[in-house]
């Protein structure tokens, strides 16, 4: 069975990936979005899924730009906005390179995923980031690795969140500054798209089948926040983004495994 081309299972994944960035990025903060491109690259290419998300993933962070249109802050945007410039060009240019190679795309994607797990569980214990403010510098090369990993699979966040951590801005400028700083990133990162001939018709057309979820997810999540722990989410997201990686990086047999017992 399919529809517009793809299959259920498509679908189905599609689906849980837009409702998911939805909710984590208006209810329980942006980085258990990360689950998207891996979960959506178990059905589809790799270069397709990020294609797929990269306007969904503008559509939600325009909802929220206009709530923190006035709440951000400036200097940390232009001390790492030039860098993630330069990430995302060579992030394009990484993601040319190995176009031809989904088995390259799907190692680099689930070693991204265990990377984000890893940083999000030991960032407090092992990333002993300084409480007054880090030198400016810096914001350059943590912006391009920003840009590095969003490009290739809209993970941006950890870098990014080593420079702004350490600012100590209060909660509101804190989320405003990280939807200003990666609305920029998403629309920038649709140059590259394009050049490399991912912005098809027919990847548009599941946008818009796609889209209203977009909008859902984010009623959910506004909704969610106001009666539930992000403990629980997040743990959720984790697991099962684990679970996605190692079926990127293994293969069939992993889930051999897991049937097997």
């Amino acid at each position: 069975m399919e529809f517009l081309g793809y299959p259920l299972i498509f679908w189905v994944t599609a689906v849980l990936a837009v409702i998911l960035v939805g909710i984590a990025k208006s209810g329980f903060g942006g980085g258990a979005g990360v689950i998207a491109t891996p979960l959506m690259a178990l059905t589809i290419p790799v270069a397709d899924a990020a294609a797929i998300l990269l306007p969904l993933l503008l559509i939600i962070d325009m909802f929220s730009l206009w709530h923190y249109r006035n709440d951000w802050d400036r200097p940390t945007v232009s001390a790492t906005l030039p860098g993630a410039i330069i990430g995302i060009v060579i992030g394009g240019l990484f993601f040319s390179a190995l176009a031809d190679q989904e088995r390259a795309l799907k190692v680099a994607i689930g070693l991204i995923a265990i990377g984000f797990v890893v940083w999000q569980l030991g960032k407090n214990a092992i990333f002993k980031l300084p409480q007054n403010g880090i030198p400016r510098w810096t914001g350059w090369p943590l912006g391009a690795l920003a840009g590095f990993s969003s490009t290739l699979a809209h993970v941006g966040g950890p870098p990014f969140l080593i420079y702004l951590l350490p600012q100590g801005l209060p909660q509101k400028i804190f989320v405003g500054t990280s939807v200003v700083f990666f609305f920029v990133v998403n629309l920038a990162k649709l140059v590259p798209y394009a050049l490399l001939g991912l912005l098809t018709i027919g990847n548009l057309k599941i946008v818009l089948v796609l889209a209203p979820l977009a909008y859902l997810g984010v009623v959910l999540g506004i909704w969610l926040n106001k009666r539930f722990s992000p403990v629980w989410f997040n743990r959720l997201v984790y697991i099962l983004l684990i679970l996605t990686a190692f079926q990127l990086l293994i293969g069939d047999s992993f889930l051999r495994i897991l049937l097997q017992g």
